[in-house]
C-alpha cells in the first residue's frame, strides 16, 4: 500500500502522528494509498519553518517573486496531463474536467505574475508644507489555506499564488481525500524556483485544522468547503485575530423565462447539473422555469438529454459524461436525499437510482436523476446535494422565481436564460447573490475578477483571486513624512552633518 507525505522545508516527510486516511480510487471502490493526518505538532514545526524562510522572500522584489510564477506556468503547462491523470485516479472526474480543474488554477497564476503592477502603493507630493504622504503593500507572513476535495489542484492554486505573490510562505492543507496534486503542485514550484519552505503542504483533519486555526504565527486563513466548517473556522479564526475568508456551500438557481431559447437552456442545465458529477459549489441544482407551459417544454427537452449522458471511469477518456462521486459516503448521503424527494412527494422523472457500470460494480458511481415538481419545503431543495440530481421547482411568474432565488440561505451562482434584455438587467441588478449569468449557466469569473457567493456562502469581507486576492494578502502601511528644510532665504543650501 503507497503512504503518502506530507512535503515541509523542501521535502518529502512522513507522518509522525500514526493516524492515516484511506484514500480510494472512486471507480473501483478500491483504496490506492494512506495519506498521513498530521498532528498539531507537526503543523507547528511546518509553521516554523515556513515563518523562518518567510522574511527574505519578502524583501525579494516583486518582479522576481513573478519571474518564479512565470516558470510554475510553464510547468504547468508541461505536466498537465500528468497533474490531470493523478486528479483523475483520486477524485474520479473525467480526465479533460481534470484538465480544466489544472486550467482555471493555472489562470489565476498567471494574473498573479501581474504582482508588481498590484503591489503598487499610492503617493502624495505636498500633502502639506514639506510633507509628502505614500502607502505601502506589505505581506502578512505566514498565511494558510484549507482546500476541497471537488477542486484539488485549482483551489490550492486560487491560494498559494497570489499568497506567494505577495512575499507570503503558505501552509497548505488539502483535502485528505485526494491530496497527491496538491503535493506535485508543490514540487513545480519550487522546480520554478521558489526557496524551500515556502509552500508546505501539510495533509491532515480537524486536528491540523485546529492547529492552523489557534497557531499564533498564522496571520491568515482561506478555506472552501462545507458551510457548517466554515462558519466555524471563520468564528473561531476571527476570535483569534486571524483575517479569514471562507466560502461555504451553495444551491445555485437557474431561470428559465418563457422566451429563452430552450434547446440552448437545456444542453446548459445538463452540463451544469451534471458536469463533475454535480460535485462542483456552482453547479446548476435547482431549474425554475416561469410559467408551467414553460416547464413542459423545458422537461421535455431535458429527459432525452439526461437518458443519453454516458457514466464512467476516467480511464474511458473523452467518451464519459461525468465519473462516480468521490467515496462510498457520498454517494449514500446523494441516493438518501433522492430518497427523500420521493417521500416528500416530488415527481422523479430520470431515475437514476439502479445505475450500475460492468466491471465498475463497486465504484461510487450515481446515475443522473431528475425532479419535477419540487417545492421549496423538501430536503432535495433546501440542502446541497452535490451529486448528479436536478431539482425543477416551477414558478408562476418572474417575481416568484426570483424570490425563490433571493429567499434561499445560499447566495453562491445563478443565472437566468431569456431574450429579454429588460428582465436580464433586473435580474442583474436585484439579485442577492454574488455570481450571476446572463444566458451563462456556471458564472464562474475569469481570474481577473474576484469570485465569492454572498450570504451563507461566504464568510469575509475579500473575495478570493482578482484585485481583492492582492488585498487579502497583504497589509497596507501609510507613512506621513516631512524633512525640515535646508535652504536658506537666499537659496544656498545649509544642510549640516549628522552628529
Amino acid at each position: 500500500m503507497k503512504e503518502l507525505t506530507h512535503y515541509i522545508g523542501g521535502e518529502h516527510v512522513k507522518g509522525t502522528s500514526g493516524r492515516f486516511s484511506d484514500v480510494f480510487n472512486p471507480a473501483t471502490g478500491e483504496v490506492q494509498s494512506r495519506c498521513p493526518l498530521a498532528s498539531s505538532e507537526e503543523m507547528s514545526r511546518a509553521v516554523e519553518i515556513a515563518a523562518a524562510a518567510q522574511p527574505a522572500w519578502a524583501a525579494t522584489n516583486p518582479q522576481r517573486r513573478a519571474r518564479v510564477m512565470m516558470e510554475f506556468v510553464r510547468l504547468l503547462n508541461r505536466d498537465m496531463d500528468k497533474l490531470a491523470m493523478a486528479l483523475s485516479a483520486e477524485h474520479g472526474k473525467t480526465f479533460p474536467d481534470a484538465k480544466g480543474d489544472v486550467q482555471r488554477g493555472l489562470e489565476v497564476v498567471e494574473y498573479c505574475i501581474g504582482a508588481p503592477q498590484m503591489l503598487k502603493g499610492e503617493f502624495t507630493d505636498g500633502a502639506g508644507p514639506g510633507i509628502d504622504m505614500y502607502s505601502m503593500k506589505q505581506p502578512l507572513g505566514v498565511t494558510a489555506g484549507i482546500t476541497p476535495f471537488n477542486f484539488p489542484a485549482m483551489i490550492p492554486m486560487w491560494m498559494f499564488a497570489p499568497a506567494l505573490a505577495c512575499g507570503n510562505a503558505f501552509i497548505l492543507k488539502p483535502s485528505e481525500r485526494d491530496p497527491s496534486v496538491p503535493l506535485m503542485l508543490a514540487e513545480l514550484m519550487e522546480e520554478a524556483g521558489l526557496p524551500k519552505g515556502l509552500l508546505q503542504v501539510v495533509n491532515g483533519d480537524k486536528e491540523a485544522v485546529d492547529a492552523i486555526i489557534d497557531h499564533p504565527v498564522i496571520q491568515s486563513i482561506g478555506f472552501v468547503g462545507s458551510t457548517p466548517i466554515a462558519e466555524y473556522i471563520y468564528g473561531r479564526g476571527c476570535a483569534n485575530g486571524k483575517r479569514v475568508q471562507c466560502f461555504g456551500g451553495a444551491k445555485n438557481h437557474m431561470i428559465i423565462m418563457p422566451d429563452a431559447d430552450m434547446d440552448q437552456a437545456a444542453d446548459a442545465l445538463v452540463g451544469a447539473g451534471y458536469g463533475a458529477a454535480g460535485e462542483r459549489c456552482m453547479a446548476i441544482s435547482v431549474a425554475v422555469p416561469v410559467g408551467d407551459e414553460t416547464a413542459d417544454r423545458l422537461i421535455e427537452k431535458l429527459v432525452p438529454r439526461i437518458e443519453k449522458l454516458k457514466v464512467g471511469p476516467y480511464t474511458a477518456g473523452d467518451d464519459v459524461d461525468y465519473g462516480p462521486v468521490v467515496t462510498a459516503e457520498a454517494k449514500k448521503k446523494i441516493l438518501g436525499l433522492v430518497q427523500s424527494g420521493i417521500d416528500q412527494g416530488a415527481e422523479l422523472v430520470v431515475d437514476g437510482r439502479d445505475f450500475s457500470l460492468q466491471g465498475y460494480e463497486d465504484g461510487f458511481f450515481v446515475g443522473p436523476h431528475l425532479f419535477d415538481k419540487v417545492t421549496p419545503d423538501m430536503d432535495i431543495y433546501t440542502q446541497e446535494i452535490f451529486g448528479p440530481v436536478l431539482s425543477t421547482v416551477r414558478a408562476a411568474s418572474y417575481e416568484e422565481a426570483l424570490k425563490l432565488a433571493m429567499d434561499h440561505e445560499y447566495g453562491n451562482g445563478t443565472a437566468i436564460f431569456t431574450r429579454d434584455g429588460d428582465a436580464a438587467r433586473d435580474f442583474a441588478s436585484r439579485i442577492n447573490i454574488g455570481m450571476v449569468g446572463i444566458n451563462v449557466p456556471i458564472p464562474v469569473p475569469l481570474a481577473y475578477h474576484t469570485f465569492g457567493g454572498w450570504k451563507k456562502s461566504m464568510f469575509g469581507d475579500l473575495n478570493q483571486h482578482g484585485p481583492d486576492a492582492f488585498k487579502f494578502y497583504t497589509r497596507t502601511k501609510t507613512v506621513t513624512s516631512r524633512w525640515p528644510s535646508g535652504i536658506k532665504d537666499g537659496g544656498e543650501f545649509n544642510f549640516k552633518p549628522m552628529e
